[in-house]
């Protein structure tokens, strides 16, 4: 259950969504390519359901992109590992022949799992799509790029993928488990210094890998100031020289943070034509398309009636907090117990929280903090009464 609203405050929505039933062919080892009547008639599927969010910036070319290839590219994944995935243990190799003796002990001791090679399937379909809109973009001269997060349910897990600051949390009856975490310039600070580490040229002389309090003026070259590098999660101080006056790689904090002072998030997809303003510096070799992938497996829970996956672009939670929102689902759920229609109601209702009330020129919260001026997207998916054959 879904619903955007712009509240007037842009001149076109950014945001897309998808969610679809995702039918996946299990193909037999010794079923021959050539053989497409047999393949056409199998009735042999596994059924998964996916829901996804993109949250696009510099058009809404790459999100809607996005949301038309990505479920294609996910079932494309799965269908190659099908063997696999059905298996109690994923086999070293697929064609189920045991080439040397110590293949099983191998898969056995780094402890592979069905669910490893389902989110290797994941992974592996978010940097195809990169490519596939990459590819497009180029031929259709576009630009721009999109976060993404995408939830899919198989086989009793529920797999979440995130690259991006778009956010996916399970309200239940007792707990709020996190789905995902932000990839953001901030976040990300040590992975990008460490390439800017290790490809120099990358910042060609325009920018300084290491992070400062602040920026830093001529008045600091001499002085022992606090800073960080790729390998430290803790400060040190630096004697500053001319060259770390340059621009930092990660400059801002919070909502402000900007990687390369171009892009507030450092995952998405897309951006393969970004570059730095007045500069030839490309931005997507430290934009990584790769998500963070997290499981959760309804068999090791007791899931309830009112039991919920959020999942919501930044537009929410810029405003909204966690508990905030749980808060919300629980109270709104547990009032609306008769109505067909309470799950998407609630989505709409979140979604008209985070947007606020007009007040002159400004949109403002209950509490009159300042309301979201960012699109909003929202799925509230239900978790109890799941299909049996999925």
């Amino acid at each position: 259950h879904r619903r955007v609203i712009n509240a007037e405050k842009s001149e076109f929505n950014e945001d897309q969504a998808a969610c679809c039933q995702i039918s996946v062919r299990r193909r037999e080892p010794a079923l021959e390519e050539d053989q497409e009547w047999l393949i056409l008639c199998s009735t042999q599927f596994l059924i998964g359901y996916y829901w996804a969010l993109f949250d696009g910036h510099g058009g809404p070319e790459a999100a809607i992109m996005a949301s038309n290839y990505l479920h294609c590219c996910i079932r494309q994944k799965l269908e190659e590992v099908a063997g696999a995935i059905t298996d109690a243990r994923p086999p070293m190799q697929l064609s189920g022949r045991c080439v040397c003796d110590s293949d099983p002990q191998f898969v056995e001791e780094k402890h592979i799992q069905v669910e490893d090679v389902v989110v290797g399937a994941l992974e592996n379909a978010f940097q195809e799509c990169d490519e596939v809109i990459g590819q497009e973009m180029e031929a259709t001269n576009q630009t721009g790029g999109c976060t993404a997060l995408a939830a899919l349910y198989l086989q009793g897990k529920l797999y979440v993928a995130n690259a991006g600051d778009s956010r996916a949390i399970l309200v239940l009856k007792d707990s709020i488990v996190p789905m995902s975490s932000e990839f953001t310039p901030e976040t990300e600070r040590q992975r990008l210094q460490h390439l800017a580490f290790l490809f120099p040229k990358l910042l060609d002389g325009e920018f300084t890998r290491f992070e400062f309090p602040r920026r830093l003026k001529g008045d600091d070259v001499g002085q022992k100031v606090l800073y960080r590098d790729y390998f430290m999660e803790g400060w040190g101080y630096k004697l500053v020289e001319k060259a770390d006056l340059k621009y930092p790689l990660v400059h801002g904090h919070g909502k402000q943070a900007r990687l390369l002072g171009t892009l507030a998030v450092s995952r998405g997809l897309g951006d393969h034509h970004l570059k730095v303003s007045d500069t030839n510096i490309e931005v997507k070799p430290f934009l990584s398309c790769i998500p963070k992938v997290n499981v959760f497996d309804f068999a090791l829970h007791d899931i309830k009636e009112d039991d919920v996956l959020i999942m919501a672009t930044d537009g929410l939670w810029d405003v909204l907090c966690d508990k905030e929102v749980a808060h919300m689902v629980r109270s709104f759920l547990a009032e609306n117990r008769t109505n067909p229609h309470r799950f998407s109601e609630l989505a709409k209702c979140l979604v008209c929280k985070a947007r606020g009330q007009k007040r002159g020129h400004q949109w403002v919260l209950d509490d009159s903090r300042e309301a979201s001026y960012d699109d909003i997207s929202v799925f509230v998916v239900p978790l109890h009464n799941r299909a049996k054959d999925c």
